[in-house]
């Protein structure tokens, strides 16, 4: 929260994106009595263990509420559902007639118990210990929505953004809403600070960019900040690239992450001035360890140094990393 506020730690901070999850034995043995991953994310007493978890076993310095960015979708009245081996399957909502099926507003009370598993974090975590909720952004929620699962161009939402633009922004601008309601329960609810994902900004190109996800974010952002004028809010747009420069500048986020594609000496002279950074550890470098690793997390600490800056990877931690991986990087990162 320190770096969030604008302050230059010696050490950084450090969470992992989806630092909850398969890579952890003591997570796959609750995953396998939750039912579906939905009943997971909707079983407050087991979406408070596994967010524990790696606190417990690494220390980390935020929790991240364990649940799923298409629990707004599904609050909405669509059908969502995960199918093993498969990901998210969602009945497609592709046009204006799709779209009236849906409720005008989030139910806030079918997502209570995501509301009740932070507050049993809020009294369940260490004092030191930062809470983060967290959404996607409109733009890629909505990818979601209309292609049914996850695609690897986000085509499907790119083809209606340039043929059906009325009803795009009909449901970003319901998604806008949706998500402020939301994070505002979060925040209500004990959350410390907010991340949005926006993990599809590199598919789109430049003409779309500020209309599908700056401004839809500006506007979640001002939402939130309207009714929690306290609000954190930390805002990771994955393959933005130079982009990043705008938000940066926008004053939206109070922090920006950066995906592993990011140079650090780039961020470091362009961004970092404007605002604090979060990131950018490959992945892969960290499934790799040794050497490699050291390097990579030695040459981000120097790119850094001296101004606001929490150490994150670039994108989320992947089933195969080795435990003694992450303990490695947190040793190098902690000067331990």
């Amino acid at each position: 929260m320190r770096v969030l506020a604008g302050e230059a730690l010696p050490r950084p901070p450090v969470w992992l994106m989806r630092q909850a999850g398969r890579y952890l034995p003591e997570y796959r043995a609750v995953r396998a009595q939750a039912g579906s991953f939905l009943d997971l994310c909707y079983n407050p007493a087991l979406a408070t263990e596994v967010t524990l978890q790696p606190i417990r076993r690494f220390g980390f310095d935020a929790a991240i509420l364990f649940s799923d960015i298409l629990v707004v979708p599904h609050a909405l009245g669509q059908d969502v559902r995960f199918t093993e081996g498969e990901g998210p399957r969602l009945d497609p909502v592709t046009g204006l007639a799709d779209l009236a099926h849906l409720d005008e507003e989030l139910d806030l009370g079918r997502l209570s118990p995501v509301f009740e598993t932070l507050q049993r974090l809020r009294g369940d975590l260490p004092g030191e210990t930062t809470l983060l909720g967290f959404c996607g952004a409109p733009w890629t929620v909505a990818s979601y929505m209309i292609a049914g699962k996850s695609t690897p161009d986000q085509a499907p939402a790119r083809v209606l953004a340039y043929r059906d633009p009325v009803f795009i922004e009909r449901l970003i601008d319901r998604l806008v809403t949706a998500s402020v309601r939301y994070l505002v329960a979060q925040i209500d609810a004990g959350a410390d600070a907010v991340q949005i994902f926006e993990s599809f900004a590199g598919a789109l190109p430049p003409a779309l960019f500020d209309r599908l996800s700056l401004d839809p974010v500006r506007r979640l952002v001002e939402g939130v900040r309207v009714a929690r004028p306290q609000a954190r809010v930390i805002v990771f747009a994955r393959g933005a690239g130079p982009r990043l420069e705008v938000l940066a500048k926008s004053g939206i986020a109070d922090a920006v992450g950066l995906d592993w594609a990011v140079d650090p000496a780039w961020a470091r002279d362009v961004l970092q001035p404007l605002r604090p950074v979060q990131g950018n550890l490959d992945p892969l470098a960290l499934v790799a360890g040794g050497r490699a690793l050291d390097e990579a997390v030695d040459a981000i600490l120097a790119a850094f140094a001296g101004r606001p800056h929490i150490f994150n990877l670039g994108h989320g931690i992947l089933p195969e990393t080795p435990i003694s991986h992450v303990e490695r990087m947190l040793r190098r990162v902690r000067g331990d």
